[in-house]
């Protein structure tokens, strides 16, 4: 049984810094497409960084510079580092695994977190 737990979501101001982290069981993370997706109120679920089993990393473009998506083989768990959070990196934050084809599209995976969420005041 897949389980993947996300933490390390809170409150903070613009320009802050939040680092997320994703502890996986049942699958191995170092083999497994792995992604992080967030979603505010009334928008859909964006992709933000995924990273493959070769360690292929793709970013959105709103985030890229600002957030670095890692994994901790030994660990078993996917990382999210932000930086220079803005108001509208405010949202729930997904980990997800097991798409077939590693690209930042929701309907390509097949397991989820439950989600932390990240709320950036101004």
């Amino acid at each position: 049984q897949v389980q993947l737990v996300e933490s390390g979501g809170g409150s903070v101001q613009a320009g802050g810094s939040l680092s997320l982290s994703c502890a996986a069981s049942g699958l191995i993370v170092s083999s497994y497409c792995m992604g992080w997706f967030r979603q505010a109120p009334g928008k859909e679920r964006e992709g933000i960084a995924v990273i493959d089993g070769g360690g292929r990393i793709l970013y959105a473009d709103s985030v890229k510079g600002r957030f670095t998506i890692s994994k901790d083989n030994a660990k078993n768990i996917l990382y999210l580092q932000m930086k220079n959070l803005q108001t509208e990196d405010s949202a729930m934050y997904y980990c997800s695994a097991g798409a077939r084809l590693c690209a930042p599209y929701a309907a390509y995976y097949r397991y989820w977190g439950q989600g932390t969420q990240v709320t950036v005041s101004s």
